[in-house]
């Protein structure tokens, strides 16, 4: 495989650390990251000699969402879709860790709503912009953004597109833990060490049943009927991309 948009590490403890790493874009999601991700996460959680997984952005951020500036499909046929590399981080069969620093949106909202821990530097912040660029968000999506956040949050966040502060979000329960940035990597060590003390066969059937029975459950979430159908190139999200991309308020918004 040619990998270029995800680095990946082993250590001899078996904990294999995924980082975004397209720094210059924020780690925006293109589709040779989704494709890198899913083969990762697939070969993580197939392989007896990976534990734990953390995952993380290289450079100033966690990683902003869909690469807005991507121009057409990458010249190799696309492996994954956006929503089966989500099923294969929220389905891995190891333990995953996100570890945030600055923006968490979007997808990478998702890519965090998808890991069993978030650790975040205080000023790391969270947003499901995509109905101010005048879309939704994918069924596939708003269901991750939901059952991590709550019913309630979700409602708020979703329809308004405001940041989240890293404060927030741990009040909310969506983040684990926020320390300062010079600590993460020792919290993320704590956290990895603790669960490294579990057993691995134990572990993976707890994390089976967190699919069966959660809030909605793997196997509606990811259901082909629940996927994410191509989003309609409407005339509001038309004028939301292209509002976005010339840093000016859409015409819907009237200050």
């Amino acid at each position: 495989m040619n990998l270029t948009a995800i680095a990946f590490d082993l250590s001899p403890r078996g904990v294999a650390t995924i980082t975004l790493n397209r720094p210059e874009r924020g780690n925006a999601l293109n589709q040779a990251a989704i494709d890198e991700l899913g083969e990762r996460f697939v070969h993580c959680s197939e392989s007896g000699l990976v534990r734990v997984v953390v995952l993380r952005g290289a450079g100033k951020h966690f990683c902003a969402g869909a690469d807005m500036g991507a121009k057409g499909p990458d010249i190799v046929q696309a492996r994954f879709s956006l929503a089966s590399m989500m099923e294969a981080v929220d389905t891995c069969s190891k333990p995953v860790i996100a570890v945030v620093q600055g923006a968490a949106v979007g997808g990478g909202f998702a890519l965090a709503s998808a890991c069993d821990v978030v650790l975040a530097a205080p000023e790391s912040f969270f947003s499901i912009p995509e109905t101010r660029l005048g879309m939704a968000p994918s069924p596939v999506l708003s269901a991750l953004f939901m059952r991590a956040t709550g019913y309630r949050h979700f409602r708020r966040y979703g329809f308004s597109g405001e940041r989240i502060a890293a404060a927030r979000a741990h009040e909310m329960g969506f983040v684990s833990e926020v320390c300062p940035a010079a600590e993460l990597d020792a919290k993320t060590a704590a956290v990895v060490d603790a669960m490294l003390r579990s057993a691995p066969r134990a572990t993976a059937e707890l994390k089976a049943r967190v699919a069966e029975y959660g809030v909605p459950p793997a196997s509606k979430l990811y259901a082909p009927e629940f996927r994410d159908a191509p989003h309609a190139r409407t005339a509001e999200a038309e004028e939301g991309v292209a509002a976005f991309k010339e840093k000016r308020d859409p015409s819907w918004y009237k200050g």
